[in-house]
């Protein structure tokens, strides 16, 4: 049982850092899978990574994702509200396939020097 604990906790720990190195790619991949709004982003995020944003920290990096042209926003009305929607585009889906082009070769090229050390 103390193992299966451990392993818990470590997951929660290698989840947490992760995330904190990661945000932007993780932020990135959720506005890949649908049009999203900051709220949902927030909800998302708590909910998938167990890590609860702060609007001062999501929306700068927003902007920044924006800016840097990875993705969109548009205004949409929703319940009588201003609701700003964000897409990706094509620059970003591209920086997420390499992104996770280099992180799968990254992990198949140590298990390929390793057996290869053998």
């Amino acid at each position: 049982m103390k193992d299966v604990d451990q392993n818990e906790a470590f997951m929660k720990d290698m989840k947490r850092r992760f995330v904190k190195s990661f945000l932007d790619m993780l932020i990135l991949k959720l506005i890949q899978d649908e049009p999203i709004w900051g709220y949902k982003i927030l909800r998302e995020t708590e909910s998938l990574y167990q890590v609860k944003l702060r609007h001062g920290a999501l929306y700068p990096l927003l902007n920044k994702l924006k800016t840097s042209g990875y993705i969109r926003s548009e205004q949409e009305l929703h319940k009588g509200r201003i609701r700003k929607i964000y897409q990706i585009t094509p620059s970003g889906t591209q920086l997420l396939n390499t992104y996770q082009n280099f992180l799968g070769h990254q992990l198949h090229s140590r298990k390929e020097k390793k057996e290869n050390k053998k």
